[in-house]
C-alpha cells in the first residue's frame, strides 16, 4: 500500500483544517491508521489512531480539537483538526503497518509504510 497525505496549509490561530490520507496498491479496510506529526527540530510524535474497527486513540495534546475518521469505501483516512494552536505546526505524516498492533499504534518504529508528509502552519 502507497500513501499520500494531503490538506496542510497556513492558517491562524483558532481556525480548522481537514487533513486527508488516501491509500493506493490496496485497501486499508484490514488496516490500523495513524498520524504522526514532526515540529521543526523535533521528533516524529504520535498523533491520532483509528484502528480497522474504528476505536480512535490521541495523545493528550489533542483531545477535544482533532478527530481522525475513515472512510474505506475512498480509501482514506481523515484527521480534522479544529482550534488550531501555534504548536500544532508541523509536517503531517500519515502512517500504517501490516503488522500493526494495538500496543504499537504510538511507536513510529512499528510503521513501514509512510505518506510524504503535508505542512500545517498556523500562526498566532
Amino acid at each position: 500500500v502507497q500513501l499520500q497525505a494531503f490538506g496542510g496549509g497556513l492558517v491562524q490561530a483558532g481556525d480548522s483544517l481537514r487533513l486527508s490520507c488516501t491509500a493506493s496498491g490496496r485497501t486499508i479496510n484490514s488496516y490500523h491508521m495513524t498520524w504522526f506529526r514532526q515540529a521543526p527540530g523535533k521528533e516524529h510524535e504520535f498523533v491520532a489512531s483509528i484502528t480497522r474497527s474504528r476505536h480512535t486513540y490521541y495523545t493528550d495534546s489533542v483531545k477535544g480539537r482533532f478527530t481522525i475518521s475513515r472512510d474505506n469505501a475512498k480509501n482514506t483516512v481523515y484527521l480534522q483538526m479544529n482550534d488550531l494552536k501555534p504548536e500544532d505546526t508541523a509536517v503531517y505524516y500519515c502512517a500504517t503497518s501490516a503488522g500493526l498492533i494495538i500496543s504499537s499504534l504510538g511507536l513510529k518504529s512499528a510503521y513501514d509504510v509512510w505518506g510524504q508528509g503535508t505542512l500545517v502552519t498556523v500562526s498566532s
